[in-house]
């Protein structure tokens, strides 16, 4: 019976849709085709087994054998469908032990379906403008803004829609409303693919242009239109704003009503949005409430700064209390703006209510903070004005008069300084800051008894502090150096004891098992350290080191060891990359790529309720696939953060080739032969250093794929006689790596061919390495890279080792 009545509702829709056949405009037809077809596929009565089924096993025959084509015949990435069968097939092959996570899929509807063939008609349509898009929002400069100018007007239906809606953005961020919304209009004329985004986008053009009229035309009834949209409520947000600027206080209110449960009710625009309308409403107090809720508690939001003139247009004087004004300025330095935080402390300090109180040397204090965490020094004529007392301004000020010691170099005035702030101060976390700066200065100055002590006095005094562990291995370590292996040893146990999950905790292992082999005599403890890095730390530096011990040690049955008995091997993720066909936001996050609306990619993949197990692949293989491979990996990184302590197998091939690319890989190839250079070390080089972004250019104006400086670029551009040259021919990948991998031979010779010496001096300069090398000697390379006093040096070095080791075991021999 249910048979049958699926049939006759199929042949009824199919009526229906044939009377109004008629009424079609011509560029509906393609749709209405679309419904034929998916009733075409339809079961009609009498298919469904008969042998005394019931009626859910009747449903159950029916769902099933549909589930299974969509899943088999249907199943690609978002980049093509015959592509992701081949793919797929591939990636099982390759990682037989992978741990998938099967597709939950769950019933779609035939408007869905239709929906999701027109979306993805718009995408073939238009796949040819994604890279002209892409260069327009990237440099919006004339010659990118006529190529795509030129492919609107010669192309036409969703290709042309794509397009204008690509400049449509790049005018907004030009701010060029009048076009903008010019362009968005043509858009929605052209297509109905993006329509929801042509009607959003235009109508934020038209409220920067103040043309509050066609804005509200556009985002009327917005929902009702665009049921399947994710920008329902942005869209209900911005309307509320043009009731605002229309003087319409009571619409505005019932359009955010309806957002009252939603997610951006928690945001400052709502709530900015929400306090405006109570002020124009009359509801006075209301309104306060919030505009002083928006700036305490979203101190770093535009808003926020907008909220002072809103409660003076109230006629509200001294609208936030000290403790509120202290509770703003504390945000903005907590989210690094230390610039706007230093001049709050500084104005709250001069406050009628606070000067001649215990409270001003108080805020004094953070002010003198924020201001050397802004500049990296501290200010002479702020650390004078702090008075010395017994609360936590003392200390505070004790600690910077330790950084104002140590930017002047005097050892003697840190030693005085440590001794006074751990006698007055015993658990003041500043004490804990100064401990942890001396150790550090001690450190590079390659003075490792005060280091050991500083460190070690933080690690027993503030055991819970977030330098804690880096302090207790610091210690550790130069113990080892100095050859106390006893002291070593106890310390590393320590370190495994009390931070077994820490960053320092494969080094500990390692170096365990180096005093055990090579010191205590002891083969199977020795070799027992090496295994457990092996299976908890699959692909780390210290676990290539460790395969290779263990290949010297030969024969050995490892012992048990209680001090690893607490680390346990990774946790593999749950990851597919099976992404659905018929995901409509997919298939709109495809679109969207086409014409250069990066931004919404995220969100919208983000808003498919089956998309935990799938979401970071589809995200990373669509950025991959238009040339973004550092959005990628970025991506994939948050979602498999500990993708290097696992097996290659573990996790599907198709993550490992997305977090590992090879763009530009026959150029990179080509110069890393022409300079002996391995070319998986150059990869993994370039990873580290740029993520394979030819646009980068970092804080210390590094310019491109392998980050050289201009000058650097400069004089290797005339010895190789790369004419005619310009800086910017750094972003050039042929250009860069030409004289990128020139310069990383020139290291290499520099170094006798050594890589762990070459790649420091690429991060830290060649002088830095040789006066490190002079503080040695060092029984082994390993040993000069663990004792590399630069953190950030230390991790790059061994980072690109690493990765070196994943980039052969995922590519060569291929």
């Amino acid at each position: 019976m249910q048979s049958q009545n699926f049939g006759l509702a199929a042949d009824d829709l199919a009526r229906r849709l044939v009377q109004r056949w008629n009424a079609c405009k011509p560029s509906t037809v393609a749709y209405f085709l679309i419904f034929f077809f998916i009733l075409s596929c339809w079961p009609q009565p009498g298919t469904a087994q008969q042998s005394g089924s019931t009626g859910s096993h009747t449903s159950a025959t029916h769902s099933k054998p549909k589930t299974h084509r969509r899943t088999a015949a249907r199943k690609r990435t978002v980049s093509s469908r015959s592509k992701q069968r081949t793919h797929s097939r591939k990636t099982k092959n390759n990682s037989a032990h992978a741990h998938h996570r099967a597709v939950k899929r769950r019933h779609v509807s035939a408007r869905t379906l239709a929906r999701v063939h027109q979306l993805h008609h718009a995408f073939v349509a238009s796949s040819q403008l994604r890279p002209m898009a892409q260069q327009l929002m990237t440099d919006r400069t004339p010659q990118a803004y006529a190529g795509v100018q030129h492919y609107a007007r010669t192309h036409t239906g969703e290709a042309s829609s794509a397009a204008y809606m690509a400049l449509g953005q790049a005018y907004f961020l030009d701010r060029k409303y009048v076009d903008s919304a010019a362009s968005f209009r043509r858009a929605s004329q052209a297509g109905q693919a993006l329509a929801d985004y042509a009607d959003y986008l235009g109508a934020q053009a038209d409220v920067a242009q103040q043309d509050y009229v066609t804005a509200q035309q556009r985002l009327q009834n917005f929902a009702g239109r665009h049921p399947d949209s994710v920008l329902i409520d942005r869209a209900t947000l911005l309307l509320a704003n043009v009731k605002l600027n229309q003087g319409d206080p009571q619409a505005a209110l019932q359009q955010l009503a309806k957002l009252h449960d939603t997610a951006l009710s928690t945001s400052s625009a709502y709530l900015f949005a929400l306090g405006k309308a109570n002020q124009l409403a009359g509801n006075r107090s209301e309104a306060q409430q919030i505009y002083v809720h928006i700036y305490v508690d979203y101190p770093a939001s535009s808003e926020a700064g907008q909220v002072p003139n809103q409660l003076h247009q109230m006629g509200v004087t001294a609208p936030f209390s000290i403790a509120q004004s202290i509770r703003h300025a504390d945000g903005l330095y907590l989210v690094g703006q230390y610039a706007a935080a230093a001049t709050d402390y500084q104005s709250l300090a001069n406050d009628p209510a606070v000067v001649g109180t215990a409270q001003v040397n108080g805020l004094l204090a953070r002010a003198a903070v924020a201001t050397y965490k802004q500049t990296h020094h501290v200010d002479p004529s702020q650390l004078n004005r702090l008075s010395d007392t017994n609360d936590e301004a003392g200390a505070t000020r004790l600690y910077l008069s330790v950084e104002a010691a140590r930017d002047r170099k005097d050892v003697q005035q840190v030693k005085a300084l440590i001794e006074e702030i751990e006698q007055r101060f015993p658990t003041s976390r500043w004490t804990a800051e100064a401990l942890f700066s001396a150790g550090n200065m001690a450190l590079v100055a390659n003075d490792a008894p005060s280091a050991i002590r500083y460190y070690g006095d933080l690690a027993q005094r503030f055991p819970n502090s977030s330098m804690a562990s880096s302090s207790h291995w610091h210690a550790a370590w130069l113990n080892y150096r100095l050859g106390d292996k006893k002291t070593a040893a106890q310390l590393f146990d320590d370190q495994l004891a009390r931070y077994p999950n820490d960053a320092h905790a494969a080094a500990a292992i390692y170096w365990r098992g180096v005093i055990y082999q090579e010191y205590e005599k002891d083969p199977t403890a020795a070799a027992a350290c090496y295994r457990k890095l092996v299976s908890a730390f699959h692909h780390y530096y210290y676990a290539t080191l460790a395969e290779q011990r263990l290949a010297a040690l030969g024969a050995v049955t490892p012992t048990t060891l209680p001090t690893l008995a607490r680390i346990g091997d990774p946790a593999v993720p749950e990851l597919t990359d099976e992404v659905p066909a018929d995901d409509i936001h997919v298939e709109r996050a495809q679109l969207l790529a086409n014409a250069g609306l990066n931004h919404y990619i995220v969100p919208e993949i983000g808003a498919s309720p089956d998309s935990t197990n799938w979401r970071a692949y589809a995200e990373a293989q669509l950025y991959s696939s238009y040339g973004e491979n550092w959005r990628a990996i970025h991506i994939l990184k948050q979602k498999a953060r500990s993708y290097f302590a696992m097996p290659i197998a573990s996790i599907p091939r198709s993550y490992w080739d997305l977090l590992f690319p090879q763009p530009y890989w026959p150029t990179l190839q080509r110069d890393s032969q022409q300079n002996g250079l391995d070319p998986y070390l150059v990869a993994s080089l370039i990873r580290q250093e740029s993520e394979f972004n030819p646009g980068a250019i970092s804080y210390a104006n590094a310019w491109g794929l392998m980050q050289l400086l201009p000058r650097v670029g400069r004089e290797l551009a005339r010895k190789e006689r790369v004419r005619p040259y310009r800086d910017s021919y750094l972003l050039n990948p042929e250009v860069n790596l030409k004289l990128g991998t020139v310069y990383f031979r020139e290291l290499l010779d520099e170094f006798n061919g050594q890589p762990e010496y070459a790649l420091a001096a690429y991060n830290a300069g060649d002088d830095r390495v040789k006066l490190w090398l002079s503080y040695g000697p060092y029984a082994n390379l390993p040993e000069f890279v663990e004792s590399i006093p630069f953190t950030q040096t230390r991790e790059y070095v061994q980072a690109i080792l690493r990765n070196q080791v994943i980039y052969r075991r995922l590519y060569a021999g291929k």
